[in-house]
């Protein structure tokens, strides 16, 4: 029969094994969780691991920092194969491995199938995409950009307003009514 188990390749306990037994195992920082990584990026219920078909089924419980499978960004349930890399956030890096839990038995292999362990400072990609509904980053909005025509039609009307209530108002004070305009009657 085989078991599965994590083993933390990057975070605050490199090489520390964690055996996964259940149908239904928890991760997160909180103690109570069946995966209890002590860390600021952990959440406290941050993945779930579910055993359905002889395989674990790992989903994302909403956490803050992201669940990533192999660099990719868990946006659903995702069944986990021997040799995967699963990252909580950018720091916490764990190997998904199946272990036969007969110490006797050997396992023959071939060498293209198995991918070659990463190194303990292994970390994620820094750009993976993201596949799930809510993105972790949105750009800024684009400035609106207002139309200018509107405005400049509104202050040159008020401008030929100005200018015609003075022109008036001079006619009016120097008396040039009928120099102006003889075709008012009296002048």
């Amino acid at each position: 029969m085989a078991q599965f188990q994590f083993v933390m390749r990057s975070g605050p306990t490199p090489g520390v094994t964690f055996p996964l037994d259940g149908d239904q195992l928890t991760i997160g920082r909180d103690a109570t969780n069946g995966v209890a990584i002590n860390d600021a990026e952990v959440s406290r219920k941050h993945a779930r691991l579910m055993f359905q078909g002889g395989k674990y089924v790992l989903e994302d419980l909403g956490s803050t920092n992201g669940t990533f499978v192999n660099g990719q960004r868990l946006a659903g349930p995702v069944v986990l194969k021997s040799g995967d890399v699963v990252s909580l956030g950018e720091q916490i890096v764990l190997m998904y491995d199946a272990i036969s839990s007969d110490a006797g038995a050997t396992m023959a292999v071939s060498r293209k199938s198995v991918p070659s362990a990463p190194a303990p400072s292994y970390s994620p990609p820094p750009a993976a995409p993201v596949y799930s509904q809510q993105p972790a980053y949105a750009p800024p909005p684009a400035a609106k950009k207002t139309n200018m025509v509107p405005i400049f039609i509104g202050v040159g009307l008020l401008l030929f307003i100005c200018v015609c209530g003075g022109f008036f108002w001079w006619v009016d004070a120097t008396f040039r009514w009928c120099t102006f305009f003889p075709f008012i009657s009296g002048c």
